[in-house]
């Protein structure tokens, strides 16, 4: 197979350092160091809504569901608060908030999250936990699954260097480092949940991939941007070769149990009130299709065709749902037909990109769902992918510059996105020629946007023109990046489709 890298390039002169029997153990230890390491550089940064009052930003929102959990009764957690951050994530996110606030309470310093009073509290050592907090949830929940994937794949790269490299790359994946580390979230916690049930799909424990991607869904519910694709692959397990009812209803039973230990004092309470309340704050359609400008569907598209002022929210919802249905559909149906691991990360990547694209209620750092899953095809050892992942992080990033820039993190961002590119050398393009010239003009216009949002005022007439354009620009390269998966995904399943025809005769 052919290298995915060049001989020397900085990611491989790191890990080739490593490469001897008596120093291999320490390649792991080296490199979660070199990650915590970049990752509390990003945090020494601003963060989302830092001195920023009245509402402050996410770092508050997270903060206050501390202070929430930590002194309000389970039965008002969906319930007060809701002018100020109130909590509008699964419950599972609502206990993990309790557990960092009671350590922070009684180990360190009760003003962080005091009753009312603590609302829009800043100070040193506050950011120093809170960071804390995510640094480690990254560490113990995201990365032990990317390194048991990239393992996996290792048979598929079996070259210590190589295989190491392309896990470095994805672990340093710049987006997810921005935004957990830099604009201030808990993805690495849902990603991570994803990535143990992948990594238990790999391993045919089913029951257990069930299981972890509930609890996914129960810390964040932009993890359903998953659910069709892992609906389509167990249902796809449970047919293939025959039927298989026990498993079928093992599976059920694991959902359903699931589900229910989680919302269990909801569902104590009163579950005919306190469970319609808690799936509204999750799913706040009244907010509308779309929040401040992401690089989606719908958000393109209203640039032109004020698509509000001509259908009604009922109407929207039904066609939202339409489109993500009939996006979905091909990768869903190659999971249900050919059930197989090769095709799951794939599968996965182009059913969240056609979430991202054209669902509803879509943010700009939801990006981060389908970019992760494209970026560990990194770990499967293609080379021909290379330049597309490489495209797909690099129009992520340039979609989110909007948003890090309010977060006054140009430095970081800007530091993070060429040294991922520099350590990997990841300014690579197709070989074929149209693809070639395709992605050359998506970094070039990206250039040309960056140059104009840094150093050219926006007439007075058009103020979020440059954002306008960014948000055109993305979607385009995320529809490239959606066909790009669908078409790799649909060429691997032919082939696996006509080695199936050729057992069957032979």
């Amino acid at each position: 197979m052919s290298s995915k890298f060049e001989n020397g390039i900085p990611v491989q002169q790191f890990v080739s350092r490593f490469q001897s029997y008596s120093s291999k153990f320490l390649f792991f230890p080296c490199l979660l160091m070199s990650l915590v390491f970049m990752q509390w550089l990003i945090s020494i940064g601003s963060y989302s809504g830092q001195h920023s009052p009245p509402m402050y930003g996410d770092f508050e929102a997270q903060r206050h569901w501390m202070e929430l959990t930590l002194h309000s009764p389970v039965s008002k957690w969906y319930y007060e608060d809701l002018e100020w951050w109130g909590l509008d994530y699964p419950p599972l996110t609502a206990y993990v908030s309790l557990l960092f606030g009671l350590i922070g309470h009684y180990f360190f310093d009760p003003k962080w999250f005091a009753h009312i009073s603590s609302r829009g509290f800043e100070s040193l050592d506050l950011k120093l936990y809170m960071r804390a907090t995510v640094i480690l949830s990254h560490l113990l929940i995201l990365v032990p699954p990317l390194i048991f994937y990239s393992k996996w794949w290792s048979r598929r790269v079996p070259d210590f260097v190589e295989r190491n490299a392309l896990l470095v790359m994805v672990l340093f994946q710049p987006a997810l480092l921005l935004i957990d580390h830099g604009h201030f979230q808990y993805n690495c916690v849902m990603l991570g949940l994803v990535m143990y049930s992948i990594a238990n799909l790999l391993k045919n424990q089913y029951v257990a991939a069930t299981f972890l991607f509930c609890l996914s869904i129960s810390f964040k519910q932009m993890a359903l941007y998953f659910a069709p694709s892992i609906f389509a692959y167990l249902l796809g397990v449970c047919f293939k070769p025959h039927f298989q009812f026990s498993r079928l209803l093992g599976l059920g039973i694991t959902v359903v149990t699931t589900f229910g230990l989680v919302f269990f004092p909801w569902i104590y309470i009163d579950y005919k009130v306190e469970i319609p309340q808690v799936v509204h704050r999750m799913f706040p359609f009244a907010r509308g299709l779309f929040e401040d400008k992401v690089a989606n569907f719908w958000c393109a598209v209203n640039t032109l065709f004020k698509v509000k002022e001509y259908f009604t929210m009922q109407q929207l919802q039904s066609l939202s749902l339409l489109f993500t249905l009939i996006s979905i559909l091909p990768s869903c149906s190659v999971l249900f037909l050919y059930p197989r691991k090769r095709l799951l990360t794939l599968g996965f990547a182009n059913a969240a990109w056609g979430f991202f694209l054209f669902s509803f209620q879509v943010h700009e750092k939801s990006v981060l769902i389908p970019l992760l899953l494209t970026s560990v095809i990194l770990c499967h050892g293609h080379s021909t992918t290379k330049s597309w992942i490489a495209l797909a992080n690099n129009v992520g990033m340039f979609s989110l510059w909007p948003l890090l820039k309010k977060d006054n993190l140009g430095l970081q961002y800007f530091i993070v996105l060429f040294m991922w590119n520099w350590i990997g050398h990841m300014f690579v393009f197709s070989k074929n020629i149209i693809f070639r010239y395709l992605q050359m003009s998506f970094y070039l216009a990206m250039i040309i946007l960056f140059a104009l949002d840094i150093f050219v005022t926006p007439p007075s007439r058009y103020p979020d023109l440059w954002i306008v354009l960014n948000v055109s620009l993305s979607f385009a390269g995320f529809v490239v990046i959606y066909l790009w998966t669908l078409s790799r995904l649909l060429y691997i399943s032919s082939k696996l489709s006509t080695d199936l025809r050729m057992k069957k005769h032979a």
